[in-house]
């Protein structure tokens, strides 16, 4: 392995190292900000959101920046304005430099992602590809923890979340000097992934992406469809829920509600890691395939045990309240993640540690007698397996998949767009789905929303069968060739994707000579 593989490798690492640390980071930040500078729930909320907001905007311009500009040149600039947001937060001293240094953050965060992962895709080989773009989500998972950690070890130090926010420097400082050691994507014929036929010539606009033409609305809708489904499996909610479970087995104190957390980011880890090794050698369909079903299978069981389960929902921000010490409930916030993990900003339920004993019960559960203490227990158990199992189970597929499969199935002069456009229904789908799960819990009890998330597992499964190429040890060349001709065939299970032929531009694939 080059020593430009090594560097491509620790940029990716990098790049998705602060996205995990500035998602959880403000965790831990939110409750001591809260209690120095007397937020109310609007400004805690906004501190939040101004994250959100910025990658965003991110998703609406970053791409075309990314185009125009080079990969290269985004990351770069990217990291700037990345060591600029996390100066601001770590010496601002009152709300409104908090809330545009989380403003910058997430503008930075969504660019470098974008740009990371079709970076790294292009610069390096087939073989290598799906490790190398997937090394991004391992270091959001290992940014996650390693956020949750220092959480921990500052939670009690005076000002301590002016080092939590300055510590992401760090790791940008890293990534920002070790790009200048790499060349921009190369652009000649031969070079590993770059195509050299005259297709790869061509010039798209963004609105090709809804066209026939060369199979892109097929393409887009391989990318929404990805994006979607990712969120709308519950990911963000079940991560959300997590800390209550905590909480109903025993994780009672903040310190073991802490470590329950870090113990959930300890399993997404050695799920990423898993997933790093298998994407070149089982490839992509099989581990969204084999993920989809497992978190389908899974979320059932919690749906099922939730009502065996005496488990608090509340509404988190209307019940923060400032006790007579300056400690405070924090509110748990939405902060979605794009490549890779799809979680919110109270990440693996840290927040839990911090909540006040009489949170309002929400849990909308349709048994009118409680359930005996064993049996309760026993469910309550059941379910903390099962939804560490389903943390695992996205982490090996929709997790780091969705991203490589994005950064592979575009032509390279649209893709900063395309994965920009996706990437924007990535936030936005985090956002309903975080947003409005208290009122859904209202409407259908906190099974119903259990289920109603392990059939839209089943309906992910079935999406990636029909239409997600298998992408596999292909050169970018290969794939954008055969996406042009509307025929896709898994290389594991010789299984061509079904077109409806009922829709404009889309061709029905003979399967005659498949194995299916």
């Amino acid at each position: 392995m080059g020593s430009s593989v090594l560097l491509a490798a620790l940029v990716s690492t990098l790049g998705g190292l602060v996205f995990g640390y500035e998602l959880g980071i403000i965790s831990g930040a939110l409750l001591q900000l809260q209690a120095e500078f007397g937020l109310d729930c609007l400004e805690q909320e906004a501190v939040v959101s101004a994250l959100l907001v910025g990658a965003a905007l991110a998703s609406v311009v970053g791409g075309w920046f990314i185009d125009r500009h080079g990969r290269h040149a985004a990351i770069l600039a990217s990291n700037v304005l990345l060591l600029g947001g996390s100066l601001v937060l770590a010496v601002g001293s009152s709300f409104t430099p908090l809330v545009l240094g989380r403003f910058a953050v997430g503008f930075a965060m969504c660019v470098s992602s974008m740009s990371c992962c079709i970076y790294v895709s292009e610069v390096v080989t087939p073989k290598r590809r799906g490790l190398m773009v997937t090394l991004y989500e391992a270091g959001i998972t290992v940014g996650i923890l390693a956020a949750y950690a220092v959480n921990y070890i500052l939670a009690n130090v005076l000002g301590g979340w002016k080092y939590m926010f300055g510590l992401a420097m760090v790791p940008s400082l890293g990534q920002f000097i070790t790009i200048w050691f790499l060349p921009s994507v190369p652009q000649r014929p031969g070079s590993p992934n770059q195509d050299v036929t005259d297709a790869d010539k061509k010039q798209y606009s963004i609105l090709d992406l809804f066209q026939s033409k060369d199979n892109m609305r097929t393409r887009t809708a391989i990318g929404l469809g990805l994006v979607l489904f990712q969120q709308f499996t519950g990911q963000p909610n079940v991560l959300l829920y997590a800390s209550t479970v905590f909480h109903s087995v025993g994780f009672h104190s903040n310190a073991s509600a802490v470590l329950a957390s870090l113990g959930l980011g300890v399993v997404k880890v050695i799920a990423t890691a898993v997933s790093m090794l298998a994407a070149d050698r089982v490839g992509r369909r099989p581990l969204l395939i084999g993920g989809s079903v497992v978190m389908a299978v899974c979320l059932l069981l919690i749906g099922i045990l939730s009502g065996h389960s005496v488990l608090d929902a509340k509404r988190p921000c209307s019940s923060a309240k400032v006790d007579a010490n300056g400690s405070a409930a924090a509110p748990t916030h939405a902060t979605p993640i794009m490549p890779s993990l799809a979680t919110t900003n109270s990440g693996l339920g840290l927040e839990q540690a911090w909540e006040t004993p009489k949170a309002a019960e929400r849990s909308g559960d349709a048994f009118t007698e409680a359930p005996a203490p064993y049996e309760r227990g026993l469910a309550n158990w059941g379910i903390l397996v099962c939804m560490m199992t389903v943390v695992g189970a996205f982490s090996v597929g929709f997790g780091p998949m969705t991203w490589l499969v994005l950064s592979e199935i575009f032509p390279a002069s649209v893709r900063g767009r395309a994965f920009a456009f996706t990437s924007f229904f990535n936030w936005a789908a985090n956002l309903v789905v975080t947003f409005s799960f208290l009122n859904v819990i209202d409407s259908i009890g906190v099974s119903g929303v259990f289920l109603l998330y392990a059939v839209v597992g089943v309906a992910a499964a079935v999406f990636v069968y029909f239409m997600v190429p298998e992408t596999k040890g292909k050169t970018l060349q290969q794939i954008d060739k055969e996406l042009c001709e509307k025929r896709f065939q898994n290389s594991a299970e010789y299984c061509q994707v079904m077109h409806r032929v009922s829709s404009p531009g889309y061709q029905r694939v003979d399967n005659s000579g498949s194995g299916v």
